[in-house]
């Protein structure tokens, strides 16, 4: 992510690609292992889209909704999953399972504090500025349409032009802006 200035690049792409593909491993593997042991399970892919209506930029169910109900964080107004510890710096991929488990007895307070940097980087303009509660839809705070047009016109030789991560490289909470402040 520290070499993402106002374009993607070829290394982060590629660690994209790679981090996906294990991500999508290690749910299988805990899939089997639950199994195994007598449960049933479910994988959703890391980056999958569904589009049985045409192209909608929609999961089979969303990631971050899942990692926010099991406490780890919330979503910000750049409509990433923003982690407790890791701010944007995440990806992420789910599994239902019939195995029980105790949930938290609390959700994640609200992470993003409303600086706008990812508003303002955003090349597509994509990011609308709202901040997300329980219930917005995606709609209201981004535009995936656009980051995806936008991506395929501009980045097309990055990558097939899927990836930006500029957004996720200006957010505060994970930590960049201070390690590159303090190497300078």
């Amino acid at each position: 992510m520290e070499e993402i200035g106002d374009a993607p690049t070829h290394t982060y792409f590629s660690h994209y690609r790679a981090v996906n593909a294990l991500i999508d491993r290690l749910l299988l593997q805990a899939g089997l292992f639950l199994q195994a042991r007598g449960w049933r399970y479910l994988t959703v892919a890391a980056s999958q889209s569904v589009n049985t209506e045409g192209w909608n930029y929609s999961g089979r169910y969303s990631h971050k909704a899942a990692a926010r109900l099991a406490g780890l964080g919330t979503i910000g107004r750049n409509s990433l999953f923003l982690h407790r510890e890791f701010g944007s710096l995440v990806r992420l991929g789910t599994l239902f399972t019939d195995c029980p488990f105790t949930p938290p007895e609390t959700l994640c307070p609200p992470l993003c504090n409303g600086c706008d940097r990812c508003v303002a980087a955003c090349p597509a303009g994509a990011i609308k500025g709202g901040d997300w509660t329980e219930g917005t839809q995606r709609s209201e705070i981004f535009d995936p349409a656009a980051c995806s047009n936008y991506m395929k016109k501009q980045f097309q030789k990055i990558g097939r032009g899927a990836v930006c991560g500029i957004c996720m490289r200006v957010c505060p909470l994970n930590g960049l802006e201070k390690e590159n402040t303090d190497a300078d």
